[in-house]
């Protein structure tokens, strides 16, 4: 599974478990996609600044 897939898997996660009243498990879910989100955004910049250092 890709990192996409488990961000939306977890924010389905907190969005329904929000819905049935499951404060905690919705606060854990939401923070856990959210740190792999900035994981992915970093992830990408650096293989962009690598990808136009290696070109010059």
């Amino acid at each position: 599974m890709d990192v996409i897939s488990w961000i939306i898997t977890l924010v389905v996660i907190a969005v329904i478990a929000g819905a049935l009243g499951f404060g905690g498990v919705a606060s854990a879910a939401s923070g856990g996609a959210g740190i792999l989100f900035w994981a992915l955004i970093v992830f990408v910049l650096v293989a962009l600044v690598v990808g136009v250092a290696r070109r010059n």
